[in-house]
């Protein structure tokens, strides 16, 4: 593989239904393939979507996401594209936000869980426990999802420790009200959320990469971050499609993170 390697960021919109979810997933990956990318991430709970106040959401159901991580497994071998899938599962009976990671050849390499979650997601999805790091040692990444990544540095630096070329950040952010509709990446007026993802590449000299659902006014957008917390690529705000950026893993050496001490 060499040092190089192409990642796609599905910037995608919200599915009108969770059967949608699947179809535009596939579809996605697909595309992802067709660009060269070796790996595509999506959005925070893309299958069956996230569960937000306003957005009517069928009950959580263990078939549905069973048969739907199979559906996107088949579409990896045949686009030969890892996936990071942004989903939710059921354990001992508690709906929990995670992440799936399918390997290219369609097998299931295991789940990130959310595991910092945001006091208005109690009443819908329950804390995850574990982190871990996926892929080989050329292409090692780790994922945190939406608010744990932004609001937790500890969760990045974990995984860049660990080896962690890249970290994903599956996340939903849509506009609120009259709230701020964003033209350009780190802009002062933004909200603070594109500086704190400067921050955890920065600080971790890792590559971040954040993706987002596609919607009118969104405040925040699909980004690849370079480990010295520059941008390299970002989606325009609200436009649907993929981000394809290619990245230096010798770049990301994860220093700063191995030089971390702890004071307690």
């Amino acid at each position: 593989m060499g040092s190089h390697f192409r990642v796609a960021l599905a910037n995608i919109r919200f599915p009108g239904s969770p059967a949608e979810s699947v179809e535009l997933a596939t579809s996605a990956v697909a595309e992802a393939s067709a660009a060269g990318a070796g790996i595509i991430c999506f959005p925070e709970c893309f299958v069956p979507g996230y569960r937000s106040v306003g957005r009517p959401m069928p009950p959580p159901n263990a078939a549905f996401l069973e048969s739907a991580w199979s559906a996107v497994a088949d579409a990896a071998v045949r686009a030969q594209v890892m996936v990071v899938l942004g989903t939710e599962r059921l354990v001992a009976g508690n709906l929990v936000a995670s992440a799936i990671v399918i390997n290219h050849d369609g097998t299931i390499v295991g789940f990130q869980d959310k595991v910092q979650i945001d006091p208005s997601e109690e009443p819908t999805y329950t804390p995850g426990t574990e982190r871990r790091v996926f892929g080989t040692d050329s292409f090692t990444f780790g994922v945190v999802i939406c608010h744990e990544g932004w609001r937790y540095p500890e969760t990045v630096r974990w995984a860049a420790r660990r080896g962690a070329h890249v970290v994903f950040h599956p996340h939903f952010h849509e506009a609120e009200g009259d709230s701020y509709r964003p033209k350009d990446f780190g802009d002062p007026l933004n909200t603070f959320h594109e500086k704190a993802l400067l921050c955890r590449a920065a600080e971790n000299t890792c590559y971040f990469a954040t993706s987002n659902y596609a919607s009118v006014g969104s405040p925040t957008t699909s980004a690849m971050v370079n480990p010295d917390g520059t941008v390299l690529a970002y989606q325009p705000y609200g436009r649907e499609g993929l981000l394809v950026a290619d990245i230096d893993l010798s770049k990301a050496t994860g220093l700063l993170a191995k030089r971390y001490k702890p004071t307690s």
